[in-house]
């Protein structure tokens, strides 16, 4: 490989898009059943806790996104890639035999550190495989890829734990990073010296970690409109996975239609990518990042005003679209705004702060649930949602440099188009 270019690394584009559906498999597994598997195997009743697995994930993956993005750029993409689907072997096992709510949270966090190693390195490789001009179609690919599988395992893990309990979907788990792991060992071959080359055509001063951290957390109009939009999606989407199993299951649904409902957003959400994320190549990111925003803030709201399977069906499919919308466009916003010489580090500062969500939307979940009520949690992640989608109205650059897709000068922010 020597060439940027989908067309020029197709092979090995394709292969990357199924191990992130692997990847995203693993995770989708428990958006369904774990709740009700906290309820009803080990008896938990408040809120705060049954979403505790959610605060764990959330936090160990953010840290590992940052890790990963910074051993990526110094020892190369394919190594972070083997070590997270090492770690990810074990999850299913113990979720299998759990024998204690603690032993299911702690698993999670091992599930939250492989997650993060595996879907960070593959944005990385697939951002360097692509070249400058095909990123947000790269990004789409690959989110599309991650969460089909996401629903799709969602959707099966709802009919398996009917027929057969709700352990068993976790067998599925197993299988699902055995051969992950087997595929990247195999077949994934390092991208690193891609990105080398671009950086020579492309050169940028040198940047230490705390540079691109600061560049890509509040300095940066791009890099840090981008870090607080995919903050407040991964807050809401926390709160989704956490509690619209229980909304649904207060209205009177189901296992099999919970798990049909589980899985309708993140289908959507990954199919819509295969057109946003190219759409955003051409038309510009900021559109896609604002009006995802909110539409999600808008099928939130629609969530507490539904009470039946077809109005919560509604309300997911117009979340997944707001989603689509907003997260291959913000990877991509990532990759036009930082140098290659420290991409995988301002992908890991993005993933490290948008992955911080997770864990912040099922603690403010948790409480307001437990005070106020599920529905007034919901709301309380619709009204974020809004806020955020308003800042990035304000703040983030409203176009792509004319004849580029890049959306700001490594210098800094002064040549942006507004």
């Amino acid at each position: 490989m020597n060439r940027l270019g989908l067309k020029q690394n197709l092979p090995q584009f394709a292969l990357l898009v199924l191990v992130n559906a692997f990847v995203g498999g693993m995770v989708g597994l428990e958006r369904a059943i774990l709740p009700a598997l906290a309820e009803e195997d080990f008896g938990l009743a408040a809120r705060s806790a049954v979403l505790s697995f959610i605060v764990v994930f959330g936090i160990t993956k953010a840290g590992a996104n940052f890790v990963a993005g910074r051993l990526s750029d110094r020892v190369g993409r394919r190594p972070v890639l083997l070590l997270g689907w090492a770690l990810a072997l074990p999850v299913p096992v113990v979720l299998l035999y759990a024998t204690s709510w603690q032993q299911v949270v702690g698993v999670n966090a091992l599930l939250g550190i492989s997650q993060g190693l595996t879907w960070s390195t593959t944005v990385v490789m697939k951002i360097d495989l692509a070249g400058p001009r095909q990123r947000g179609l790269a990004m789409g690919l690959n989110e599309f890829a991650g969460y089909l599988a996401v629903g799709l395992a969602a959707l099966a893990s709802g009919y398996v734990a009917v027929d057969h309990g709700l352990r068993a979907p976790f067998w599925l788990g197993l299988a699902f990073a055995v051969v992950g792991l087997g595929l990247s060992a195999a077949f994934v071959r390092e991208t690193a010296g891609l990105a080398r080359s671009e950086s020579r055509a492309e050169p940028a001063p040198a940047m230490t970690g705390g540079e691109v951290f600061v560049r890509t957390t509040v300095a940066d109009p791009a890099l840090s409109s981008a870090t607080q939009a995919g903050f407040t999606n991964n807050l809401n989407d926390g709160l989704a996975w956490g509690l619209f199993p229980l909304v649904f299951a207060a209205a009177g649904l189901g296992l099999a239609e919970i798990g049909v409902l589980a899985a309708l957003y993140p289908v959507v959400w990954g199919l819509g990518q295969l057109v946003t994320g190219a759409a955003s190549d051409r038309l510009g990111r900021k559109p896609f990042i604002v009006g995802g925003m909110l539409l999600q803030a808008v099928a939130l709201a629609l969530i507490v005003a539904s009470d039946s399977f077809l109005g919560f069906a509604l309300a997911s499919v117009l979340l997944g679209a707001g989603t689509a919308m907003v997260y291959p466009t913000l990877l991509a916003v990532v990759g036009d705004a930082a140098a290659p010489s420290w991409r995988g580090s301002a992908v890991g500062v993005y993933r490290l702060w948008r992955d911080s969500g997770y864990a912040a939307g099922a603690l403010v979940a948790g409480l307001v649930a437990d005070q106020l009520g599920l529905d007034a949690a919901v709301l309380v992640g619709a009204a974020l949602t809004a806020v955020s989608g308003l800042i990035a109205a304000w703040r983030m650059p409203g176009a792509q440099p004319s004849g580029s897709t890049r959306m700001s000068s490594f210098a800094g922010p002064s040549t942006y188009q507004r």
